[in-house]
């Protein structure tokens, strides 16, 4: 993995509020993806939590790869979205 630089361009710039998927995408994306930093099963007790990007980099592939303030976990991004401003942590 590599800091953020470049042409890169994820969706979630560190500080932004996001919004881990829910439980059945987590299951989903755990059987289906095939590539770098597969989600572990703890990750599905964190369904539906919200949290700011305290970390972001990128994969070689352009892959953004990205870690949440008090959410365990490293989390590729299909499996976040962005959160409501009402939400809390």
């Amino acid at each position: 993995m590599v800091a953020q630089k470049g042409p890169y361009n994820a969706d979630f710039p560190v500080g932004t509020r996001v919004r881990v998927k829910p439980r059945g995408f987590l299951e989903e994306f755990q059987r289906s993806w095939k590539l770098h930093d597969p989600l572990k099963d703890f990750q599905f007790d964190c369904a539906g939590r919200t949290a700011k990007v305290a970390w972001l980099g990128y994969y070689f592939g352009a892959d953004e790869l990205y870690t949440l303030e008090g959410v365990p976990g490293i989390w590729n991004e299909p499996c976040l979205e962005i959160a409501d401003t009402s939400d809390s942590d």
